[in-house]
């Protein structure tokens, strides 16, 4: 099994490569797939959890809630599946990599709004006390 390349290896390569098709065919696995349903359908497996309770704490609509987990939600907003994370209990590196799956940007500390989540994810909140930090702070909720 091949060393797993870190994404300044791949950048590296990347700017270097002449023959753009042959770089991506070789390193395909190292890309981060982008299918949030299956994510989320594991990490309910992985952590024993029932969507309809983790659906009930993350503060969505029970519909479209059920639309992210269906995959009928393609692009759901970085928010609303930070508060799928949050209603999962995710761990920090659980949450970045469910961003990364997302198409989003992992969680930033020197982003006033992404702080604010990180102590809470750190912390263990829920999504309610989260957005209450959030609004206390002058910031847009999870939703």
């Amino acid at each position: 099994m091949a060393e797993k390349k870190t994404t300044a290896q791949l950048l590296e390569e990347l700017a270097g490569c002449e023959d753009f098709t042959r770089f991506y065919r070789e390193n395909e696995e190292a890309f981060v797939p982008g299918d949030l349903a299956a994510e989320l359908e594991a990490l309910l497996a992985e952590k024993n959890l029932r969507k309809k309770d983790v659906i009930a704490s993350s503060n969505l609509s029970e519909i479209y809630a059920y639309q992210i987990f269906g995959g009928q939600r393609k692009n759901p907003g970085r928010e609303k599946v930070l508060c799928l994370a949050v209603a999962m209990g995710l761990n920090l590196e659980e949450v970045q990599k469910l961003l990364k799956v997302s198409g989003y940007a992992p969680l930033y500390a020197k982003n006033d709004f992404d702080c604010i989540v990180l102590y809470g994810v750190c912390r263990g909140l829920s999504v309610l006390e989260i957005n209450e930090m959030l609004y206390d702070n002058g910031k847009d909720t999870l939703g």
